[in-house]
């Protein structure tokens, strides 16, 4: 076959931050709690139990839950930053032994997995290699060895693509950049003898991919609620493929990896265009994409998917590094905080399938439910609830943003773009050699204090959230001869109106205290509903809390019998009912909302762990609101009644509201 020629400079467009090398970030604070929690629960057990990943077809095992195989990959994306940026031995052990099997069994034609050649579909190959290449980022030994085979199973991709044979399957073809991302890596690092063929193979999927920049379009792209449209959106549907929630995450970095190689500047508006138009016409509330499976609107009874979560912080996250865009680091930080960690029991020993914004309750569901086209068992808190696909991706959601959080700004720069507590010990293209730590309980409070050493002067760039109405900045640095100092505010200097970015020039030791101030605001969800925000933190309706624990042997999911492996499931794997315990039908005066927040949100304020617990934030939320009428449509809340059919039921009271992050049951749309 002909494939097109390709055009413009062979290097890569640059990244307008570049990301640093996994590894040389750790997390301090109340994120490493919750990334040790991981390593303690679910995602760092499913090696040992897990049919999916101890049992799978990739290790020489019997089990996978789709035809796409997509099980190991899916793990192994999220295992590798989780157990780097731990720096645990025994999580490493986990990603080595795998990693060594699949390579040991790398077929003579370089094809990576168990299939035979004529079941091959290489959609499942994408998040394997994008394990790999963090692999190679962390640990440079391994290189020795993965290198080769990444290159081996390149040449045979290639070949399959050039005859549009292995790529029919419509997941990789919409999924494609996550494979496009490991390329480039390897052609700006690793590019051996194949740097032509790398380039090729990058257009090559493109080309033989659906594309996102043509469903960017508003003669495209579906503005409406998928259910009110004349003729039904169905898995056969020609659209289908970019209106699945978690193909409409994955898809939002396209046209930005897609630039880097053919020079096509109109696919960063379109970029802009579609992150904007999804998560306007069908963003929930807490930073994700609803879609039970299909997108559906906006209505609050609907479902956003824990895979669609984790994708969408890591395509925002890529695309703060590729574009710049300050709104992508504020919307990735809105999912991280809200949309993730609800989804996950305290101990993270047990996630939803689904999260729903106005959710009292949580357990099995028994006829009709509000979803497209998923089960009784979408809601409920388990170990493989409804489908295992989140089980085996949803580690890869705090370690990314974790991998994320700094970025090389320039030759000679470090930028906080995802604002959290961590630590950085890396070397610039400068040479500078920089270690810096960031001590804060952002989110939880709005003070991040950063001390430093460097081997020569460099700049630090701190981002400045959207929702920051006010910000200052204490800064001192010293070298053997001099020192410099910053003392200022919104008032005095303004951050890059495209990046968000402050930069600070400092000589070689010192520290900076940088606080941001903001106010509660509240967002329209249409029918006279708002949700709440205080920084980055979305506030819902406090509930009560209740907890049942069911019997982890009735542990299954509609693919795979967990149960089947009961003898071996650890004793704090458990199904969860989750049930409220005060009113939840309440509407709200939005007049009388009121921040309250304790010391324990202070710099040097002592955090919970878990910090995603009932009550254990330090910052709560009060309003005055009543009771109305509000039913109950197919098991869950109805939408709210309209405006000018709600009566209070009951007295007027002051009601609580809390991090939605930190209620497993809430109401997070609330009428007023």
């Amino acid at each position: 076959m002909s494939v097109a020629p390709l055009t413009g400079n062979l290097s890569l467009n640059p990244f307008t931050f570049a990301p640093l090398t996994l590894g040389c970030l750790k997390p301090l604070g109340w994120l490493e709690d919750q990334m040790q929690l991981m390593s303690n629960g679910l995602a760092g057990h499913e090696h040992d139990f897990y049919p999916v990943v101890s049992d799978s077809t990739w290790l020489g095992g019997s089990t996978e839950y789709s035809v796409l195989n997509e099980g190991i990959p899916y793990w192994l994306n999220g295992l590798v930053p989780l157990a780097y940026g731990l720096d645990d031995d025994w999580l490493k052990s986990q990603t080595a032994e795998v990693v060594d099997y699949i390579l040991d069994h790398q077929q003579s034609d370089g094809w990576l997995g168990p299939e035979a050649p004529a079941d091959r579909d290489i959609w499942g190959r994408f998040p394997l290699c994008l394990g790999l290449m963090q692999l190679v980022e962390a640990e440079p030994s391994t290189a020795l060895r993965v290198l080769p085979a990444l290159h081996h199973f390149v040449s045979l991709m290639h070949r399959m693509l050039a005859e549009n044979v292995g790529y029919e399957e419509f997941w990789g073809r919409v999924r494609y950049p996550d494979m496009i991302i490991t390329l480039q890596w390897l052609y700006e690092k690793h590019p051996g003898n194949s740097s032509y063929m790398l380039l090729e193979t990058m257009s090559l999927l493109n080309q033989r991919g659906l594309r996102w920049d043509n469903y960017y379009t508003r003669g495209q792209f579906i503005f409406k609620d998928l259910d009110t449209l004349q003729y039904p959106i169905t898995d056969k549907s020609p659209v289908f493929p970019h209106v699945h929630a978690v193909n409409a995450a994955q898809g939002m970095k396209a046209g930005a990896a897609i630039y880097r190689f053919n020079n096509d500047a109109s696919l960063l508006d379109s970029t802009r265009n579609g992150v904007n138009w999804t998560l306007a016409f069908h963003g929930d509330p807490a930073g994700s994409i609803t879609g039970d499976e299909r997108e559906s609107g906006q209505a609050p009874n609907r479902g956003s998917e824990l895979c669609t979560a984790v994708e969408t912080m890591y395509s925002l996250s890529y695309l703060y590094q590729a574009m710049g865009d300050s709104q992508f680091a504020d919307r990735c930080e809105r999912a991280a905080f809200n949309a993730l960690p609800v989804m996950f029991t305290d101990d993270l020993w047990a996630h939803q399938y689904l999260a729903v914004p106005n959710q009292p309750f949580t357990y099995p569901l028994s006829g009709p439910n509000p979803f497209w086209n998923t089960g009784d068992q979408s809601i409920q808190y388990g170990i493989s609830p409804n489908y295992p696909c989140c089980t085996i991706n949803m580690p890869q959601g705090l370690p990314k943003f974790l991998a994320n959080s700094f970025v090389q700004v320039g030759k000679n720069g470090i930028g906080h773009a995802l604002l959290s507590p961590a630590r950085v010990n890396t070397t610039l293209p400068s040479g500078t050699h920089v270690a810096l730590s960031c001590n804060t309980t952002y989110p939880f409070g709005n003070t991040l204090y950063y001390t430093f050493t460097a081997s020569a002067p460099f700049t630090l760039n701190l981002r400045v959230p959207s929702w920051a109405t006010l910000y200052e900045i204490i800064a001192s640095s010293h070298s053997d001869s001099s020192s410099k100092t910053y003392d200022f505010s919104s008032s005095s200097v303004l951050p890059n109106p495209h990046t968000g970015m402050l930069t600070l020039d400092l000589l070689q030791t010192g520290t900076v205290e940088y606080k941001l101030h903001t106010a509660l605001r509240t967002e329209d969800r249409g029918n006279a509903t708002i949700a709440i925000y205080h920084g980055p933190l979305l506030y819902a309706l406090d509930v009560g809390y209740a907890d049942t624990l069911i019997s982890n042997s009735n542990a299954s999911s509609s693919a795979v019998n967990i149960s089947q492996a009961a003898n071996n499931i650890p004793p704090q794997a458990h199904d969860h009912i989750i049930i409220n315990t005060k009113p939840w039908n309440i509407a709200i005066d939005p007049s009388t909302l009121a921040y309250h927040t304790s010391s324990a949100a202070s710099v040097n304020g002592n955090l919970p762990n878990p910090i995603w617990a009932y009550e254990a934030p330090p910052s709560y939320i009060t309003a005055q609101g009543c009771a109305i009428e509000w039913g109950i449509e197919k098991g869950l809340p109805a939408p709210p009644p309209k405006e000018g059919h709600r009566t209070c039921i009951g007295d007027v009271k002051e009601v609580v509201l809390r991090p939605y992050g930190s209620l497993k049951v809430h109401m997070a749309v609330l009428p007023t």
